[in-house]
């Protein structure tokens, strides 16, 4: 099969040759030098023609391997990255390329009527590289307000399913909340959610999705376990509430809080996390954000300077003399002088209490 392979590129070398040859004769036409090589005519003609086509044949043969692995190697590259790219953005690439084409089509009808051909057809080639590219480039530029216009007719719900309802044209003015990897991890929001709390369309990215599975195949044992409660708490939240999406919406070389910011930026959403850093830059490029830890503090029973309770010391502190406790949603409460009573339930007196934006902390001493 190589062999039969490597013939057939040998003769298209012998074509490539004799086709480059005429082309050259045919340029001498053009600037008026054919007249040098008037003589070149009968079997000199045919000599002409047989060292030519022998050479491109030879040289095509010789380089058949390399032009082999070259092919395959291209072809490997578009591949793998096609691969990356989402089949959404490969359909409106190939639209937006259609209607390129077709507008160039129209625009090179009037192009041809230019008498000079030099000029005419290069000009039109342009029109059609030109037009091709914008046609990819728009559609690609555009297809987030396709997706907001798709969502806005079909109520935003990529899951459909019978008996659901399409939301009304108020829930559809309400910004869409956008979760991050790290508030699917902790799964809080889905009891949130289930509340009615969060109104409006709850989105997952795709590239969240993505790094969900990542960390769920990864090779420590406490990531993968994570990874694995995040899609189980996903696919809970898809089978039990009606307004949770899917946006295929991704974007190339920037980190996933980058894409998370962009996103909430262009559906005029809000965030939904429990990352700190991730907070403050989002709040710093004027994006709303919703954190989970701060509406689970606001509606912590709170603890006044002075009111006496009873809690087990679990461990030391890590100051001398210091011992932890813990409330039952998991306030840490450091009581002074509470070291030696670790393991033993005494009543204590709050002292002070310290709201963070990582939670609330409670100062409080044993009571004599």
């Amino acid at each position: 099969m190589k062999k039969v392979i490597r013939l057939i590129v040998a003769t298209l070398g012998v074509f490539t040759g004799i086709g480059l040859f005429v082309g050259f004769i045919n340029l001498l036409n053009l600037i008026g030098l054919i007249s040098e090589i008037q003589w070149l005519q009968g079997w000199m003609l045919a000599g002409a023609y047989f060292i030519t086509g022998a050479i491109g044949g030879l040289f095509f043969y010789i380089m058949e391997p390399r032009m082999e692995r070259g092919i395959k190697k291209l072809i490997a590259n578009i591949e793998g990255q096609l691969s990356k790219i989402p089949t959404k953005d490969v359909v409106f690439a190939c639209v937006g390329l259609i209607v390129g084409l077709v507008i160039a089509l129209l625009l090179s009808t009037l192009i041809n009527q230019i008498p000079i051909p030099w000029l005419s057809i290069p000009l039109s080639i342009l029109v059609y590289l030109v037009a091709g590219y914008l046609g990819i480039d728009i559609a690609l530029k555009r297809k987030g307000d396709v997706d907001n216009l798709v969502s806005t007719i079909t109520g935003g719900n990529r899951q459909g399913g019978a008996g659901r309802q399409k939301p009304s044209r108020q829930e559809r003015n309400i910004p869409p909340k956008i979760l991050d990897t790290s508030v699917i991890i902790d799964g809080r929001i889905y009891d949130v959610a289930k509340t009615g709390i969060l109104e409006g369309r709850l989105i997952i990215p795709e590239f969240v999705l993505g790094e969900l599975r990542h960390i769920a195949d990864s090779s420590d044992a406490l990531r993968r376990q994570k990874g694995r409660r995040g899609l189980d708490i996903l696919s809970q939240m898809q089978q039990e509430l009606p307004n949770v999406s899917v946006s295929d919406k991704d974007y190339d070389n920037i980190e996933v809080d980058e894409k998370l910011i962009r996103l909430a930026q262009e559906m005029k959403g809000k965030l939904v996390t429990n990352d700190f850093n991730l907070n403050k830059v989002a709040t710093v490029k004027n994006v709303s954000v919703i954190n989970i830890n701060a509406l689970a503090s606001a509606v912590k029973t709170p603890a006044m300077p002075g009111e006496n309770m009873s809690t087990q010391i679990i461990r030391e502190g890590k100051e001398q003399g210091q011992g932890l406790a813990y409330l039952d949603d998991g306030t840490m409460i450091v009581v002074d002088g509470g070291s030696k009573y670790i393991g033993n339930t005494v009543d204590i007196t709050i002292t002070s209490v310290l709201q963070t934006g990582a939670g609330r902390m409670i100062f409080a001493r044993v009571i004599s």
